[in-house]
């Protein structure tokens, strides 16, 4: 018997999230999102998604109001995407599914989120243990881990060794000389 494409006989309130994010790639598009990855090609460049598969992400997450495609420039006419609200609202999704990837798949920390006020590790919920408090996104500075490869090939990856704040636009950085 062939897999259904839908769960339209589940009526589960995570069966209907998974229409929306439950493909492979989407959740990490919406991660790169969150990291502040707004482009089209360094979404491409940094998770390395056939062109095809990465706009029709980005279709379904602009049409289910996930992502906002807004234009940066007129001519050639480019857009960028920005995490909405109901994005932003998958970050304790993403915050915890990564703990349990790193519990029980890897051995090393790839990234420290911390909070911006005292530099504490936020929790598995998004709490600061210090200040007793719930952090909000942009408030989280993110940070490369002892897992972290120090040397990536590509642009996208290079900016994010570099701490920076959730939600705020990553600038890739080019290769350096040699």
């Amino acid at each position: 018997m062939a897999l259904g494409k839908d769960y339209a006989t589940q009526e589960c309130s995570i069966a209907r999230a998974l229409e929306i994010v439950g493909e492979r790639w989407t959740l990490l598009v919406v991660r790169d999102a969150l990291y502040g990855v707004r482009r089209y090609n360094d979404f491409l460049v940094h998770l390395g998604i056939p062109r095809a598969v990465l706009a029709a992400r980005l279709q379904t997450l602009t049409g289910e109001g996930i992502l906002e495609k807004r234009r940066y420039q007129q001519s050639p006419p480019r857009d960028e995407y920005v995490p909405t609200e109901r994005g932003i609202a998958l970050w304790p999704t993403l915050r915890s599914l990564g703990l349990w990837g790193r519990e029980h798949f890897t051995e090393t920390q790839l990234r420290y989120f911390r909070h911006v006020d005292c530099g504490t590790e936020i929790g598995p919920y998004g709490e600061c243990p210090a200040c007793r408090t719930v952090v909000p996104i942009e408030d989280v500075v993110m940070e490369p881990g002892p897992g972290a490869d120090r040397d990536p090939a590509d642009p996208v990856s290079r900016a994010l060794l570099r701490p920076k704040r959730l939600l705020e636009p990553l600038e890739p950085l080019e290769a350096e000389p040699t």
